[in-house]
C-alpha cells in the first residue's frame, strides 16, 4: 500500500471525525451557548480530550510499532507480537483504570486545577459530569493499544473507523435529545454519560476487528525477553509529547477560567483549529513511524529520505493553505458552523478573534508533530517530549503575560507562537544529527506549496470582499452565513488544487486516484 494511500485514509477518517465533531459541537452550541453549563462540560471534556489525545489517536504507535516489528521478525513473530500486545492491554487496563478511579475520587480537585476561577456551583458540576465520563479513560487505554497493534498490522482502515465511531456516537446522542422538552442541565448529563458509551463503542470495534483477524492466544515455541516494560519505558515520553497540545489548552483555560465565556469561546477557537492539525498530524504520525522504522532497519537510506520527503511536502500542503483560509474566514467560519440558537454575533465575534490568532501556528505544530515522527522512528522518544515542553512552557508564560491586556485572543496567540517554539527547537536538534533530509522533489515542491497558497489567499481574499459588498443579506441568516462559508471554502480548494496542477507540484488525477483507492 503506497504512503499516499495510507495517509490518505487516515486523513480522510480523521476529517471525517473532525467534521462530525463539528456537528456535535455546533449542536452544544445551539442547546447550551456560552453559558455556565458550557462551561462545566467544556471543563469536563477537556480531561476526555486530554486522554483522547494521549491513548486514543496514534500516540502510543511509536513506541509500540519498532518493538513490534523487532518481534515479528524473529522465529514464531507472530505469537511473540500478541503476546507483547496482550500484556499491553492487561498493564494498561491496570494503570488507566487507577487514573479512573482518582479522577472520581478527587474530581473536585481535578476541576479546582483545570478551571481554578470556576465558582461552587460550576465546580460542583463539573465534578459530578467528570464522574460521568471518567469510564471512557480506560477505554480510551484499551483502544490505544489494540489500534497500535492493528496499525503495525497495516490495517489502518479499521483504526480510522474506530476514530470516526467517538463522533458518530456523540452526534447521534444530539440528535436523539428531545431539545424542545428537556432542560439544559439534563444534556449536560446526557453528553457527558454519551462520551463513556463512546469510548464502549470503540473498544467493541477494535477488539473485534483484532479478535477475527489472527489467532491471538497462541503460545510462541521459543522464549524472548519479554518486552512490555521496554514499551512503557518508551512510551512514557512519546505520550508526555503527545499530550502537549491539550496541556497547553488546559493551561489556557485555567487562565481565562475567571473571565465570563472565554473559556467557552476559546474551546470553539480550538476545535476549528484541531481540524486541520488532526488531519495533517494524525495521518502523518500513524502512517510514517512505521515506514521510516521499516526503511531504517532495511538500511534503506533512499527510501527514508523519499518517505520523509512525500510526509513534509503532505503536512505543509495541508497546514499552509488551512491557516490561510482560517485566519480570512475566521469570522465567516465562527458564524456559518455556530451562530444561532443561544450562540450570539458577540460569540462568533469573540471565536473569530481567537481562531485568527491561534492558526497562526498552525503550521508550526504539524512541522512539530512531523519532526517528532522522525524521531520516534529513530527511537528517541526522549527528543521531542524535551521540545514539547519548552512549547509548553512558552505557551503558559504567554498566556500569562498576554491574558490581562489582550484576554482570551491574547491567550489563543501564545498558543500559536508555542507551535513554532517546538517545531524550532526539535527541528534543529534533528538536523544537526542527521535526521532530517529532503530529496531533490522536495525541494522543488515545497517552495511551489507555498506560492500555491498566497495564490489561493489572494483569491478568497477578493471573493470575501466581493461578498460582503454584494450580498450583504447573507449574514442576516444562519442558512445564509452557512452557504456563503461553504462557497468560499469551495472555491479556496478549488483555485489551490488548480494552482498545485498548474505548478506542478501534483496532478489532480492523481489526488482523485489516491482517494478511491483508499477507500
Amino acid at each position: 500500500m503506497s504512503l499516499a494511500r495510507d495517509i490518505t485514509t487516515v486523513g480522510g477518517g480523521t476529517l471525517l471525525s473532525r467534521l462530525l465533531g463539528f456537528a456535535r459541537d455546533a449542536g452544544i452550541a445551539a442547546l447550551l451557548g456560552s453559558g455556565p453549563l458550557s462551561e462545566a462540560f467544556f471543563a469536563v471534556l477537556q480531561v476526555v480530550n486530554f486522554f483522547r489525545r494521549l491513548l486514543a489517536e496514534g500516540a502510543l504507535n511509536s513506541a509500540f510499532v519498532p518493538i513490534w516489528l523487532t518481534l515479528r521478525q524473529a522465529e514464531d513473530g507472530a505469537a511473540h507480537a500478541d503476546r507483547l500486545t496482550r500484556r499491553a492491554l492487561l498493564a494498561m487496563f491496570c494503570i488507566t483504570g487507577i487514573l479512573a478511579l482518582l479522577a472520581v475520587l478527587f474530581g473536585r480537585f481535578a476541576i479546582a486545577v483545570i478551571a481554578p476561577g470556576f465558582d461552587e456551583w460550576r465546580q460542583s458540576f463539573a465534578a459530578f459530569l467528570l464522574f460521568m465520563a471518567a469510564p471512557y479513560i480506560v477505554l480510551a487505554g484499551l483502544v490505544a493499544v489494540i489500534s497500535a497493534a492493528l496499525n503495525a498490522e497495516g490495517r489502518v482502515a479499521a483504526v480510522t473507523v474506530s476514530t470516526v465511531m467517538f463522533n458518530i456516537v456523540m452526534v447521534l446522542a444530539l440528535v436523539v435529545l428531545p431539545t424542545e422538552e428537556i432542560e439544559p442541565f439534563y444534556v449536560a448529563f446526557w453528553l457527558a454519560f454519551a462520551v463513556s458509551a463512546a469510548g464502549l463503542t470503540q473498544l467493541v470495534l477494535t477488539a473485534t476487528t483484532w479478535l477475527w483477524t489472527g489467532k491471538r492466544w497462541r503460545r510462541p515455541h521459543l522464549r524472548v525477553p519479554d518486552r512490555t516494560r521496554q514499551f512503557f519505558a518508551r512510551a512514557v515520553p512519546s505520550l508526555i509529547a503527545a499530550g502537549i497540545p491539550q496541556l497547553k489548552l488546559i493551561a489556557a483555560a485555567a487562565v481565562v477560567s475567571s473571565s465570563p465565556a472565554a473559556l467557552s469561546w476559546l474551546y470553539y477557537a480550538n476545535r476549528l483549529y484541531e481540524l486541520p492539525l488532526g488531519v495533517a498530524s494524525i495521518a502523518i504520525a500513524t502512517v510514517i513511524v512505521p515506514r521510516i522504522a521499516a526503511s531504517l532497519r532495511a538500511g534503506d537510506a533512499d527510501g527514508f529520505t523519499g518517505v520523509q520527503s512525500r510526509a513534509f511536502e503532505i503536512a505543509l500542503g495541508l497546514a499552509l493553505p488551512a491557516a490561510a483560509g482560517f485566519a480570512l474566514l475566521a469570522a465567516p467560519i465562527a458564524g456559518g458552523l455556530f451562530e444561532r440558537g443561544a450562540f450570539g454575533p458577540q460569540d462568533t465575534a469573540a471565536v473569530a478573534a481567537a481562531l485568527a490568532a491561534i492558526c497562526a501556528g498552525l503550521p508550526g505544530h504539524v512541522l512539530e508533530k512531523m519532526f517528532g515522527a522522525v524521531s520516534f522512528a529513530h527511537d528517541d522518544t526522549h527528543t521531542p517530549m524535551l521540545a514539547a515542553l519548552c512549547g509548553l512552557a512558552a505557551a503558559i508564560v504567554g498566556a500569562v503575560l498576554l491574558f490581562p491586556r489582550y484576554g482570551h485572543v491574547g491567550v489563543a496567540a501564545a498558543i500559536a507562537i508555542s507551535g513554532w517554539v517546538g517545531a524550532t527547537l526539535l527541528g534543529l536538534i534533528l538536523y544537526r544529527r542527521g535526521w532530517l533530509r529532503l530529496d531533490a522533489s522536495g525541494w522543488r515542491r515545497l517552495p511551489r506549496i507555498l506560492l500555491a497558497t498566497i495564490v489561493m489567499g489572494a483569491v478568497v481574499a477578493y471573493a470575501l470582499m466581493t461578498g460582503h459588498s454584494h450580498f450583504p443579506a447573507l449574514a442576516a441568516s444562519s442558512l445564509g452565513r452557512l452557504a456563503l462559508l461553504i462557497v468560499l471554502v469551495t472555491l479556496g480548494v478549488a483555485t489551490y488544487l488548480a494552482a498545485l496542477q498548474m505548478l506542478g507540484v501534483a496532478k489532480l488525477k492523481d489526488l482523485i486516484s489516491a482517494v478511491r483507492t483508499s477507500t
